[in-house]
């Protein structure tokens, strides 16, 4: 993940930008990230988790999103605001959708690992999200072909819930009987 311009810039600002360009552009903590565009091998996961996710939540009140699409993370404990564009991103709190974004917190958010995006996922994503309250963040590293899902405990700290590599089935701590099969996911690679 690089950065777009290496200085802070105002929301008002990053929004002017966004108007400007067709680049995909996160806001976080004043800086804007430029997100790499995705590889054939990243679309192919995260079309396979996609379609798993929406079919486990028909009928059901949450809903899944499919990147790009802005969540502007916003919640009573925490000033500013950040704009990130998950791969994916489960839903259950509809007030917060607007026709061009999602304002609040979503309930799971799973991020498809890039080589130049790995930091960013790893480190500065997963601490603004376990900040803003997501209950639980999967990590999926195709080149490792694993999947890392952290949920947040009670002391609103990321724990891991569970990681397979390889093999086996991942199961979600949030999504009761949400699990998915990793020869599946990175099938075809």
């Amino acid at each position: 993940m690089a950065f777009y311009q290496k200085k802070q810039v105002t929301l008002d600002e990053y929004l002017q930008i966004r108007e400007n360009t067709e680049e995909l552009l996160e806001y976080i903590d004043g800086f804007i990230y430029m997100s790499p565009s995705p590889s054939t091998r990243h679309q192919r996961i995260s079309r396979k988790l996609l379609v798993q996710l929406d079919r486990f939540l028909e009928g059901k009140s949450c809903e899944v999103f499919s990147a790009p699409f802005d969540i502007e993370l916003k919640n009573n404990r925490i000033d500013g605001t950040n704009i990130v564009i998950p791969d994916l991103s489960v839903i259950c709190d509809k007030n917060g959708l607007t026709d061009s974004r999602y304002i609040g917190v979503p309930n799971l958010i799973i991020e498809i690992l890039s080589p130049s995006n790995q930091s960013h996922d790893l480190i500065t994503k997963l601490n603004i999200y376990m900040n803003y309250g997501v209950q639980e963040y999967w990590i999926v590293n195709p080149m490792l072909q694993s999947i890392t899902v952290y949920t947040l405990n009670d002391e609103g700290m990321y724990e891991q819930h569970d990681m397979k590599t390889e093999i086996g089935q991942i199961q979600s701590g949030l999504l009761d009987g949400f699990s998915v099969e990793l020869k599946e996911i990175f099938s075809d690679m």
